[in-house]
């Protein structure tokens, strides 16, 4: 079966971290960008990090800059989202998503307005909370 799953969400305090995990199965994530992109309760999808298919270049959103690391590993069919000094405000559903685009910062943007990437994720939670 042709999917990608997203695991490593859940609740954390604040300053905490989590890494989250975009795994593929049923084809090779080699020739694919690969972005995160998280959606609030009433707010826009946003895209959060993306990264190119030879790791070479990466865009992150100014939200998370500093803070998130975005990798992969493509021995692993795996792609990566390290997250740290986590705030409220990351609180959301984390999607990931790939595609053959070439430019990770378009990826990002027009992932998040809605374009219909080769694939998608069904997204894992991640709660910051005291």
């Amino acid at each position: 079966q042709v999917q990608l799953v997203e695991s490593g969400g859940g609740l954390v305090q604040p300053g905490g971290s989590l890494r989250l995990s975009c795994a593929a199965s049923g084809f090779t994530l080699d020739y694919y960008a690969i972005g995160w992109f998280r959606q609030a309760p009433g707010k826009e999808r946003e895209g959060v990090s993306c990264i190119s298919s030879s790791a070479g270049s990466t865009y992150y959103a100014d939200s998370v800059k500093g803070r998130f690391t975005i990798s992969r590993d493509n021995t692993k069919n795996t792609v990566y989202l390290q997250m740290n000094s986590l705030k409220p405000e990351d609180t959301a559903v984390y999607y990931c998503a790939a595609d053959k685009i070439t430019t990770v910062q378009d990826m990002c943007v027009i992932g998040a307005l809605g374009w219909n990437m080769d694939y998608w994720g069904k997204g894992t939670l991640v709660t910051v909370s005291s």
